[in-house]
């Protein structure tokens, strides 16, 4: 831990949980680096993510975005990369974008395709696939409706998922942002992580909720709130 970060957490009551507006004041007060620092959200769940019952997955469109524009490139025919090109996706193709990537192409955060170009997309699964850049039905990012995909990615849709020890991390937003933002989009993380609880999931559900910045302590949530 580095001295500045050390006489950070000693400036929060590491016994008090706090509501999400007071919570985001404080990641906004402890985020003093010299550039803008996301805002992270980390939230426990009371799962057991080695069942395939008990995933937990989802997408939700943030009212106030995470402050960082994504790269979406698209994958598709005809007028569809029309749709693509004018909804501003930055790499749009179909047999010579799938070759620019197979050759190392990854200037893009998101790759969104059409079904019936996914059977070529496959072929791309070991680059793809590590990264987490497979295009997914479940994330909604194989799709006809291109248009409207490639416009709620780049205006502050998002894709939580549980990971191996049952823990959700998620960036939420920029310590810029006024601390009723922050609040807001991770109360909208937070009612649709409630919505996404697997009926086998016994006992606690959310058991822990944090928020912190890039280099900031992390800001206890009182997780015992309905969200």
């Amino acid at each position: 831990m580095t001295k500045r970060l050390e006489e950070l957490s000693k400036s929060l009551d590491r016994s008090k949980q706090h509501d999400l507006q007071g919570a985001a004041a404080l990641v906004k007060k402890c985020a003093t680096a010299k550039f803008d620092e996301t805002v992270e959200l980390h939230i426990r769940l009371g799962i057991d993510p080695k069942q395939s019952d008990q995933q937990v997955r989802g997408t939700i469109n943030l009212p106030h975005g995470t402050g960082k524009t994504k790269r979406v490139a698209v994958l598709a025919k005809g007028e569809k990369q029309k749709e693509a090109q004018a909804a501003k996706a930055e790499a749009v193709g179909a047999d010579d974008l799938i070759e620019r990537i197979s050759k190392g192409f990854m200037d893009f955060d998101v790759l969104v395709a059409t079904p019936d170009i996914m059977r070529e997309v496959t072929k791309l699964g070991k680059i793809l696939g590590p990264r987490g850049l497979m295009p997914n039905p479940k994330s909604g990012t194989v799709t006809f409706d291109i248009a409207k995909i490639v416009q709620e990615l780049k205006t502050g849709r998002v894709e939580f998922k549980a990971d191996d020890s049952g823990i959700v991390h998620l960036a939420i937003g920029k310590a810029s942002f006024p601390e009723a933002h922050i609040a807001e989009n991770a109360r909208t993380i937070l009612e649709a992580i409630t919505k996404a609880k697997p009926a086998a999931s016994k006992g606690t559900y959310i058991k822990s909720i944090s928020l912190c910045s890039t280099m900031g302590p992390a800001v206890a949530v009182d997780a015992t709130q309905k969200y």
